[in-house]
C-alpha cells in the first residue's frame, strides 16, 4: 500500500503520542481516518488539530475503551455509519497503557486492566474490523507491540509483567497472522511495530486511566508503594515527603515524554514508511535496533543483572517505551 490517499484508516489511541501523529500524517496524505481514545479532551485536541491541518479529509472521533469489548463493537458501528462504508484499508492497533508491574505483589485489578488494554484491545479490534479489511481491495493491520515484546524487562530492579506479557502476545499474534492472512485473505497484510523509548505521555495517561487521577493526586498508598520500590533500589529518598515523591514521579513522566531519543512524529513516520514498504517487522528507534541485536546475540543472558548495565531508576508504572498511547 504505497499510497494512502482516499483510503480509510482506523487508529486506536489517537488522542496523544504516536496515535495522534499517525492520524495527522495519514490525514495529510489524503487518508480518511476514524480514531478513538478513552480520554475525551485528548481526542478532541487531535480532531481540532487535524481538521485545521487537513480540512479535505473525513476524520471522525469516538470515545472508546479498547479494553472493553462492547466499546470496540460500538466503535466499529460508528466507523461504518459515519464513514458510510463496510470497508477499511488500514487498522492501527496503537492504544496501550503501562501498569501491572508485579504479578507477585501487585494489584490483580491493575494487572488485568493493563493486560486487557494492551492485548485484548488488539484482539477485539482485529476481530471487529477484520470483515471490513477483507471487504476492501487492499488492507493492512498494524499492531503495536514493543521492545518489551521481545525483552520482558525494564532492568533488574523493576518488575514489568503485565505490559510485557501483553506485548509478547501482540507480537506472536501478528507473526501468526502472516501465514493466516496469506492463506485466507491474501490482499490483507500485517505488521508488528516494536518501538523503543518514544516521546509520549504514556506514563501520564496510564495514571489517569488506571486511577482516574493525575500524577500529583496519587493516593497515599500508591506513594508508599513507589517509596518502597525506590528505597529497595537504593535511591536516597528517606527524608523526602510524600509530596516530594509525587513531584519526582511527575518530573520523571514529563522527562520520559520530553527527553526521548525518538519523537512521536518521527515514530509515526517510521511506521507509515514500513507500511508502504510492506515490512512485517518494524523496529522504531535506534535504541530498539540495538536492544533487538543484543537480545538476539545473547538470549540466555537477557535477564542477567549486567545485561544492560546501570539503568536510570524510574517509576515502576510506565513501560520503557511509548506504546501506545
Amino acid at each position: 500500500m504505497e499510497d494512502f490517499e482516499g483510503k480509510l484508516a482506523v487508529v486506536t489511541g489517537g488522542g496523544t503520542g504516536m496515535g495522534r501523529e499517525l492520524v495527522r500524517q495519514l490525514a495529510s496524505d489524503g487518508c480518511h481516518v476514524a480514531t478513538c481514545d478513552v480520554i475525551d479532551e485528548n481526542l478532541n485536541e487531535t480532531l481540532q488539530t487535524v481538521s485545521s491541518e487537513s480540512p479535505d479529509v473525513n476524520v471522525s472521533g469516538f470515545h472508546c475503551d479498547v479494553g472493553v469489548e462492547d466499546d470496540v463493537i460500538a466503535f466499529a458501528a460508528h466507523v461504518r455509519e459515519v464513514h458510510d462504508t463496510d470497508q477499511a484499508n488500514l487498522l492501527f492497533n496503537n492504544a496501550g497503557i503501562g501498569g501491572g508491574g508485579s504479578f507477585v505483589s501487585g494489584s490483580r485489578e491493575e494487572w488485568e486492566r493493563t493486560f486487557g488494554v494492551c492485548w485484548y484491545g488488539v484482539y477485539w479490534c482485529a476481530r471487529e474490523f477484520m470483515p471490513m479489511l477483507i471487504a476492501s481491495d487492499e488492507g493492512h493491520i498494524v499492531n503495536t507491540s514493543s521492545v518489551n515484546g521481545f525483552w520482558a524487562s525494564l532492568g533488574p530492579g523493576i518488575s514489568h509483567t503485565a505490559y510485557s506479557a501483553a506485548k509478547f502476545a501482540v507480537k506472536g499474534f501478528s507473526e501468526a497472522l502472516i501465514t493466516d492472512l496469506r492463506l485466507n485473505a491474501p490482499h490483507v497484510s500485517v505488521s508488528v511495530v516494536m518501538p523503543g523509548h518514544i516521546g509520549t505521555s504514556i506514563g501520564i495517561n496510564s495514571q489517569r486511566i488506571l486511577t482516574g487521577k493525575d500524577t500529583f493526586d496519587l493516593a497515599d498508598e500508591a506513594i508508599a508503594e513507589i517509596r518502597r520500590r525506590w528505597e529497595e533500589a537504593g535511591m536516597p529518598i528517606q527524608n523526602e515527603s510524600d509530596d516530594q515523591i509525587r513531584e519526582r514521579v511527575k518530573a520523571q513522566r514529563n522527562a520520559f515524554r520530553d527527553n526521548a531519543p525518538t519523537t512521536a512524529a518521527e515514530a509515526a513516520t517510521i511506521i507509515l514508511d514500513g507500511v508502504r514498504e510492506n515490512r512485517w517487522r518494524i523496529l522504531v528507534g535506534d535504541d530498539a535496533h540495538r536492544l533487538d541485536e543484543r537480545v538476539r546475540s545473547a538470549p540466555e543472558k537477557a535477564y542477567n543483572f549486567d545485561f544492560i548495565g546501570m539503568r536510570e531508576i524510574d517509576d515502576p508504572r510506565p513501560p520503557s517505551r511509548s506504546a501506545i498511547d
